[in-house]
């Protein structure tokens, strides 16, 4: 599941801020498109910000693994061998 942040200007009242923010809850990814055209239609809406996913650490091993960015060495100084040239 993806957020998205909407801020929404309003006119400034006692009762009402001048600015809020909403955030929504998207399950599927493939709608995103409609429904951040469909809320940017709204009175109001400022704007809309997807923010990314960034990949834990362990994500980023398994994709260097699976990219071949592995080194095997039978000690340090073989590794810094290879890693530097």
């Amino acid at each position: 599941m993806h957020s998205v942040l909407i801020t929404i200007n309003m006119a400034n009242t006692a009762s009402m801020p001048a600015e809020g923010q909403i955030l929504v809850n998207i399950e599927d990814m493939s709608l995103l498109k409609d429904i951040k055209k469909a809320i940017s239609m709204v009175k109001g809406v400022g704007k809309i910000t997807v923010p990314r996913r960034r990949m834990t650490s362990y994500e980023r091993s398994l994709r260097d693994l699976d990219e071949g960015r592995v080194y095997e060495a039978k000690d340090v100084d073989d590794l810094f061998k290879q890693c530097l040239g």
